[in-house]
């Protein structure tokens, strides 16, 4: 991609009449499978780590367990806002997702029910009079940093010792991986995920292994 960037800067800067490298096709990144995921009972030992009779605990829960059900981004999950939880609809805005595009993707009951706990009892006294409209405060009733989301679910994970090192993203190849073992469509979870190509997707194809096992145990003649 330097290549590309310094002759456009050239053209740009009208050094050359025309780009030399436009037409060059660079060679594509290795696809590399994700982490190995959680198993059901690995994540379900890590949403049960916080401790939820204070007020930053019960917002780690939630936190958590919107990961856990929706899957989303880090950076996501920062900038959701209070308006985004659509608790009749059981839905959650995501907007300027990856790509800049907004979407909409499901929420699991459980979760939603975290949530309306957190935002009864813990978010206003993270809020103290503050008018943040960001869904998760921190201490200080500020929006959360990226880097302290981070550094937030790689600790749970850690104390959790399910022996798998990841943060945000460890729950959103889980939320992939566990969905299409338990039978989603590819392209549903493309969509829930916010990926502009399938192919994208298809990488968690090739983590479901256990489901092979599966279906090759209970189809192959020979078995």
């Amino acid at each position: 991609m330097a290549i590309k960037d310094f002759f456009r800067w050239l053209c740009r800067e009208n050094e050359i009449l025309h780009n030399p490298a436009s037409e060059l096709e660079m060679p594509r990144g290795e696809r590399k499978l994700p982490k190995t995921p959680l198993t059901a009972s690995e994540a379900e030992r890590i949403l049960n780590l916080p401790d939820i009779t204070g007020p930053l605990g019960l917002r780690d829960r939630a936190l958590l367990e919107l990961l856990y059900s929706t899957g989303i981004r880090r950076m996501e999950a920062v900038r959701l806002a209070l308006e985004d939880v659509q608790f009749e609809r059981r839905m959650l805005a995501v907007r300027q997702g990856k790509g800049k595009k907004d979407r909409m993707t499901p929420i699991g009951e459980r979760a939603l029910s975290w949530l309306e706990k957190y935002l009864a009892d813990s978010r206003p006294q993270l809020a103290h009079r503050s008018r943040e409209q960001t869904l998760f405060l921190s201490a200080y009733g500020d929006a959360l940093a990226p880097d302290y989301l981070s550094r937030l679910v790689i600790d749970y994970v850690k104390r959790a010792e399910v022996g798998k090192p990841g943060g945000c993203h460890l729950f959103r190849h889980t939320c992939a991986t566990l969905m299409l073992e338990n039978g989603a469509d590819i392209r549903f979870i493309q969509q829930l995920l916010g990926h502009a190509n399938l192919s994208t997707t298809q990488i968690y194809t090739d983590v479901s292994i256990s489901q092979l096992q599966r279906v090759h145990a209970m189809t192959h003649p020979a078995r």
